[in-house]
């Protein structure tokens, strides 16, 4: 452990050279505040007061909300916390991140610059192609510390920012980049300061208070392969009255990002390889097959019985069949988007799709306030953001409907029809797969329109320093979601079944035997098959919050300060799907209902700080804070949750801080009330991965293999396939229910830090300050549905759980098949499971080195600032009877989960003059695949560990004007490939994109 520590706060060995531009991404030491007007350069990261007490917290007095003090002093309100102080430290662990740290990471979406912090887990965000991806749909959410971007809650000035989803998770890149000063991160339990989803931590964005003048920021970067530009502009301004009783600030911006495909990058020609292709494959049925001589006779070729009549038999340029199982007889293409790997014929998928997702982006914002009086000050704010993006997910597939095509089609090959002759009942229809090659890709286009209108009034009560804040809030978010072109399952059916082969109902009809074939396709009959599809979303939350703070008391050590919070919450959410969905008629999305619900909270929260001892011996000081909220919800009653969190200064370069939080959340609307939804699960390919039935996975060839067999038969694969049982496709349809008999969940946070900046008299060591920071998060009742691979796993007894192949196991229940033995549901309905549990430490590392001081290099200096998170333990276990296991140190490809034991970004700066230029490093250790611990018998391959470095540079000409640059993943560094199999990775995790550039600049007037 101390030489990974080592390693990652010692990025000062690398030499004066590497260093970074900008100010650190994270940063924890207090700031000289920077003046309100525009006009002026805010200062480098490592302008710190030497007298002050670095800690992770210490407001920068420009970001921070604040209340004018009887002495006239600013006091300042820290996240984490209702009460503003004047001295204020946080107890909890925040790391801080500033604007211009923000700009330096080159991206233009915040939560992009966000994840380089090593306590984030890249959530959901702009990368990523397939159906997943489309249901993300652009949005971007955060995740701290691997916990999910449910459980941790995400603020705009300390008030809750619009849900993007049914699941209250907000799309932080509504908040426009131009208007954030800082970005303050709690990672650890927050719920009893602002309520439920603040069970990881709290994210919350600063604005911008005082601006006067115009600033125009505009940015734009591309790969060096030119293949993906991506653009931002933005503008804001202010004004202030003279009597500084009346302040506005308002700002516009535009962001344009190119699409990126998975073919445009040889990492994924291999990429998610789907057994359903162009050419179509003809499907046996267990109850009504061939027989094996008339398949022996399709293939003269190849010895007798090779083929089995059991396979699936596709479908040549020049009428012959070839296996897809084998490639035997094949004489299609075997590059660009068909391949024959493992002697399987498939289509690489993530060659067709979205990998960096084409959006446009429009925001708004504006804020005002009027002082009337010392008693009340009128306040207003609104945003708007419109953002339109796409993911292409390729052609569809024929997967969850049949497509069933009646002997008497005068397209069927003749090879097919022999075949086709020599079942029991010839006259049967049949059935094929193909993916539609023919016509364009399936595209999701989203439109979300995000609104958030709050007025409110704050003032002094007129009595000692007591003030009050109250506001209400409307938030709205309207989502439009439309697949471009959507296959209708009942129309290539009517067409298939047609004895003329759809002529009579369209010019041409339909001929799907084969990619040539299905290419003549007319016009008329695209058009027949195919429409537009849409989905449409409403999500709305409305808020009421009062709150009073100030002194009750002085103590010696200082004032007894309190503070009290009342809220009345409501959200809703209506989903409104195309009727084609509703009937599951549309090729390639699972079978979607409508769904409607409605929660509201009340809520009464205190918060008291008691200042025990003051400059005393040992005690410069010592605080404690209390903190209690109970919460009254419509649907799952009253819940409680605490806080005790204490700070110990025994001398001025020394600050311990601990705490104990209990923190809630409840479920939410998609939770409680989300009809059966569909969804897809990647699962992978085997030996190693897919389903364990598939006869060529390590399961059914180890020790207990007659024991899985049987149990493959009793949970539906029929008894005449087993033996030749191929599931031929990467991934599972699963079907997740809401459920009104949850019950919130429970966590426990435990927190214990220390903080250090020596008053050294050397100027060289006097910026220098630590800190370490443990953390221990534990998660009863959990609120989540069994991972699709997870039951899969649990079932088949690939990791013990089911020793005895009992097909009455409670994860063999939720999994159905049809009558070829594949699966066609894993049923997941949203449950109370039983327990997550997460601990570990976050160290940091900031030094300012003044190098005038060593040298004539005049106001020189250099700034190292390292973020290093170590995990402990990361231990989920999905019911209460069940033993927890050990996921530390792992790497989730369905869950997009990566669990390093060791995470660190590590920047340094030199400035020299109006210069600054640098480097920055990140990095991310290797991990075990996820299935060392779900199966652990066959495991699939980790990954090595990672290191990205970025060069950054600034220019400052004048006042006015200053330009940026950079280059980030410099060395180029290629994804890693997850789970051992080809063009699988996490985007956001590991760089898809490779080296890019970006150039920007500032202007100021």
């Amino acid at each position: 452990m101390l030489s990974k520590l080592a390693g990652g706060i010692s990025t000062a060995a690398l030499g004066w050279s590497m260093i970074v531009a900008a100010p650190a991404l994270a940063q924890t030491a207090p700031q000289a505040a920077p003046a309100a007007d525009a006009t002026t350069m805010p200062p480098a990261a490592d302008q710190t007061s030497p007298g002050d007490l670095p800690s992770q917290g210490a407001a920068t007095p420009a970001a921070v909300q604040g209340a004018e003090t009887t002495s006239g002093e600013a006091d300042i309100v820290v996240t984490g916390s209702r009460i503003s102080r004047s001295d204020y430290s946080s107890t909890s662990p925040i790391v801080t991140t500033g604007q211009e740290a923000l700009k330096a990471t080159g991206a233009v979406n915040i939560e992009q610059s966000l994840n380089q912090l090593p306590q984030f887990v890249p959530g959901s965000g702009s990368q990523g192609g397939g159906a997943s991806a489309a249901a993300s749909a652009g949005r971007a959410t955060l995740n701290l510390r691997g916990l999910g971007d449910k459980r941790n809650l995400v603020l705009l000035d300390g008030r809750r920012l619009p849900p993007s989803t049914v699941f209250n998770v907000t799309d932080v890149n509504v908040v426009p980049q131009s208007i954030v000063e800082s970005v303050e991160t709690i990672t650890g339990g927050a719920s009893a300061v602002y309520g439920s989803d603040a069970i990881s931590g709290v994210v919350n964005f600063r604005t911008r208070r005082r601006i006067n003048g115009i600033e125009i920021d505009g940015q734009i970067g591309d790969t060096f392969r030119g293949d993906r530009l991506a653009a931002d502009v933005s503008a804001i301004g202010g004004w202030t009255s003279d009597d500084d009783r009346f302040n506005i600030i308002a700002s516009a911006g535009y962001t344009k990002r190119d699409e990126l495909k998975g073919s445009e990058r040889s990492f994924f020609d291999l990429g998610i390889l789907s057994s359903f292709i162009g050419q179509g494959t003809f499907l046996p049925s267990a109850t009504n097959l061939p027989s094996q001589a008339a398949v022996d006779a399709a293939f003269p070729g190849q010895p007798a019985g090779r083929v089995s009549r059991t396979n699936a038999l596709g479908f040549n340029a020049n009428g012959s069949l070839f296996s897809q199982v084998g490639a035997y007889n094949y004489t299609g293409p075997t590059t660009g988007d068909y391949v024959t790997f493992g002697n399987v014929v498939r289509q690489p998928v993530a060659r067709q799709q979205s990998i960096d997702r084409p959006l446009e982006r429009y925001n708004f914002f504006a804020k005002a306030d009027y002082e009337i009086s010392d008693a009340i000050t009128l306040y207003a704010q609104a945003l708007y953001t419109r953002t339109d993006a796409q993911t292409n997910v390729g052609n569809s597939l024929t997967q969850f409907i049949p497509v069933n095509i009646s002997v008497n089609n005068p397209f069927i090959p003749a090879s097919l029809r022999a075949v086709l002759a020599s079942r029991p009942n010839p006259t049967a229809n049949f059935s094929i797969n193909r993916r539609f090659v023919e016509l364009p890709p399936r595209v999701f286009d989203t439109s979300f329109e995000t609104s958030q209108f709050i007025i409110g009034a704050r003032g002094k009560l007129g009595f000692g320093d007591w003030t009050y804040d109250i506001y209400g809030s409307r938030d709205r978010n309207v989502i439009h979601d439309d697949i471009a072109p959507g296959v209708i399952g009942s129309r290539v059916n009517q067409l298939l079944q047609a004895a003329d082969g759809g002529n009579s109902l369209c010019a041409g009809g339909y001929n799907p035997f084969g990619i040539g074939n299905a290419a003549t396709i007319s016009l008329a009959c695209a058009a027949y098959i195919t429409r537009r599809i849409s989905r449409y979303e409403d999500i709305g939350q409305n808020t009421v919050e009062g709150a009073v703070q100030g002194s009750l008391f002085a103590l010696p050590a200082g004032d007894v300060k309190a503070s009290v919070v009342g809220t009345y919450r409501e959200n809703r959410y209506s989903f409104v799907p195309d009727a084609a969905l509703i009937a599951g008629d549309v090729f390639a999305t699972n079978a979607t209902n409508p769904t409607r619900g409605a929660t509201n909270v009340k809520e009464i929260a205190g918060e008291l700080f008691v200042p025990i001892l003051k400059e005393k011996p040992f005690f410069h000081s010592l605080n404690v804070s209390l903190g209690g909220r109970y919460s009254d919800y419509n649907v799952t009653g009253g819940v409680w949750t605490y806080k005790a969190e204490g700070e110990w200064s025994p001398v001025r370069a020394l600050l311990v801080r601990g705490g104990y939080q209990r923190a809630v959340r409840a479920p939410n609307i998609g939770e409680l009330f989300s009809s059966p939804t569909g969804a897809q699960v990647q699962i992978g390919n085997p030996p190693a991965s897919g389903d364990p039935c598939d006869v060529r996975s390590v399961s059914r060839n180890g020790a207990n293999a007659s024991q899985l067999r049987a149990l493959c038969v009793a949970t539906g694969v029929p008894a005449s396939l087993v033996d030749s049982y191929n599931f031929t496709t990467v991934a599972i349809p699963v079907t997740n229910t809401g459920n009104l008999a949850l019950t919130p969940e429970k966590a426990s946070t435990k927190t214990v830090g220390l903080v250090v900046k020596p008053d050294f008299a050397s100027p060289v060591l006097r910026s220098l300050s630590f800190s370490v920071d443990f953390y221990d998060i534990a998660i009863r009742d959990v609120i989540s549905t069994v991972a699709g691979n997870t039951a899969l796993s649990k079932c088949y007894n690939q990791d013990g759980s089911n020793p005895g192949y009992s097909a009455t196991n409670t994860f063999c229940q939720l999994i159905s098949r049809d009558n070829t033995g594949g699966i066609v549901n894993v049923s997941l309905p949203y449950l109370n499971l039983g327990g997550l549990k997460t601990r570990g430490v976050d160290f940091q590392l900031d030094w300012a080195i003044p190098l005038g001081t060593l040298g004539d290099l005049g106001d020189a200096r250099f700034t190292l600032n390292s973020v290093v998170s170590y995990l402990d333990s990361y231990q989920i276990k999905n019911f209460a009877t069940d033993a927890f296991q050990e996921f530390r140190g792992t790497i989730d490809a369905t869950n997009a989960l990566p669990l390093p034991r060791w995470r660190y970004t590590t920047t340094g700066n030199l400035t020299l003059g109006d210069f600054d230029f640098g480097l920055r490093w990140r990095h991310l250790d290797g991990m075990r695949d996820v299935t060392s611990v779900i199966r652990p018998a066959s495991p699939a391959a980790g990954v090595p560990a990672y290191d990205v470095f970025d060069l950054t540079a600034r220019v400052r000409v004048n006042d006015a004007y200053q330009f940026r640059m950079g280059v980030t993943n410099l060395l180029d560094k290629a994804p890693l490939v997850v789970a051992g199999t080809p063009g699988n990775t996490l985007p956001g995790t590991y760089d898809v994109l490779g080296r890019s550039f970006y150039v920007g600049v500032k202007a100021r007037f």
